[in-house]
């Protein structure tokens, strides 16, 4: 009896460790579109009107050498603040929320759904 509990707790934290939804890369560069008005991706891009987002997921925020960030993400970037699947989620739903006084104009992705994917997206390119 203890080992079948044992081997249905197991499973239940398995199905609840799964995503609430899938991530789809390729979906999320299409998502991306929008954001190319401001940002490239590609490895040793030069930066737009927004930082070169190569290798975001993971990274410190403020901390793309060349680029002129707003004085509220230079004191993200010294608080520690680092670019996690979690913080891109936030930050990607509200950014100026997160980071009051960003540069960034972007109002925000509301569906889940599509932050999710961008992140997919965000994470296969570096």
């Amino acid at each position: 009896m203890k080992r079948a509990i044992l081997t249905i707790g197991i499973a239940l934290g398995a199905i609840h460790s799964l995503p609430a939804a899938a991530q789809d890369a390729a979906a999320g560069q299409r998502v991306f579109s929008q954001c190319r008005v401001c940002h490239v991706i590609e490895d040793n891009g030069r930066n737009g009107v927004g930082p070169n987002l190569h290798g975001v997921v993971g990274r410190k925020a403020a901390s793309v050498a060349s680029y002129s960030y707003s004085p509220a993400m230079k004191a993200k970037g010294e608080e520690g603040w680092i670019w996690t699947e979690e913080n891109l989620n936030t930050y990607l739903e509200n950014p100026r929320g997160v980071v009051p006084g960003t540069k960034m104009s972007f109002p925000g992705l509301k569906d889940e759904t599509q932050r999710k994917n961008v992140i997919a997206f965000l994470k296969s390119q570096g």
